[in-house]
């Protein structure tokens, strides 16, 4: 699988989502500006379909709308929950107010805003505010959302932990703050200066957390973490799950950004972006992941 819409001009998908719901696969992603000085043009949400998780079309997007999304939206993270597909995207462009929003739809391609959006922004003087790259598994009666942020200084990217119920709705006042500092900071050198993206999966009692380490084509490159109760995490090696590709590579610069997908079946993939000229093109892709001894691995 190689992915990109191009309806921008440039083949350009990134930051892929992926759920199963009405009998296909859909696949959420951020779609850059047309860039031609049109009226509202900002960041955008691209929807494609699938029959086989292999080949894809696209089916629509989601344009900004809303006040708060003027200079865009992006990133989003999807979850099947009951009838509806549950999206969490951040909005672009506002610095250190950048905030987790929440939309719902009971088709997959027209999306219902939450009233109370922003619902989610990150608390505490450890942080600068800022909460983008949301992705969400429940866990009981709630949903955990993990969301980046950054350090007061707006240089160092880390991750964070919200909670809300399900029954709930997701406004903004019923979500609480899971942690009172990062639960997990670039530490590593592969790493560099960020933690992002990060990527939920669960296998028996234990929490899977994938992750992008370093930003955008220094290289980015896939790590993974475990958890016993989603909130402390322990690396579980100190190179990468999945590193950027070798020379000539479609992903020479970058294997990023990645997501989670079980399958109806029980197999699990992890979708991720790549690149190969530093970020004038971007292609979505997916690895199959296997389990040895309770661990991840590369299947193959």
């Amino acid at each position: 699988m190689l992915f990109a819409d191009t309806s921008r001009g440039r083949p350009f998908s990134k930051d892929p989502a992926v759920v199963f719901f009405r009998d296909r696969y859909w696949m959420y992603y951020s779609k850059p500006p047309f860039g031609d000085g049109r009226p509202g043009d900002g960041w955008a949400i691209g929807i494609a379909q699938s029959s086989d998780l292999e080949e894809w079309s696209v089916a629509g997007e989601i344009l900004p709308a809303a006040d708060y999304e003027r200079n865009g939206l992006c990133a989003p993270g999807a979850i099947v929950l009951g009838e509806q597909v549950h999206l969490f995207y951040q909005t672009y462009g506002n610095g250190r107010q950048d905030a987790i929003c929440h939309a719902v739809s009971s088709d997959g391609l027209a999306f219902t805003r939450n009233p109370t959006n922003p619902v989610v922004a990150a608390q505490g003087d450890w942080n600068c505010g800022r909460a983008i790259d949301a992705d969400g598994i429940v866990q009981g009666q709630e949903l955990l959302l993990y969301f980046a942020t950054r350090d007061p200084q707006m240089k160092v990217q880390m991750l964070g932990v919200a909670s809300a119920p399900l029954d709930q709705g997701f406004r903004r006042d019923t979500w609480r703050q899971r942690c009172q500092t990062s639960i997990l900071a670039p530490e590593l050198p592969w790493e560099e200066s960020c933690i992002e993206a990060p990527a939920l999966c669960r296998k028996g009692e234990r929490l899977f957390m994938f992750y992008g380490g370093a930003y955008n084509n220094s290289p980015q490159q896939i790590g993974v973490a475990v958890s016993a109760d989603g909130i402390h995490w322990t690396r579980l090696s100190d190179r990468p799950f999945l590193p950027n590709g070798k020379p000539g590579a479609w992903n020479q610069c970058e294997s990023g950004h990645p997501f989670c997908f079980q399958d109806r079946d029980g197999r699990d993939y992890l979708f991720f972006q790549g690149d190969a000229d530093n970020g004038k093109t971007w292609y979505l892709s997916k690895v199959e992941i296997g389990w040895k001894d309770g661990l991840p691995v590369l299947a193959g």
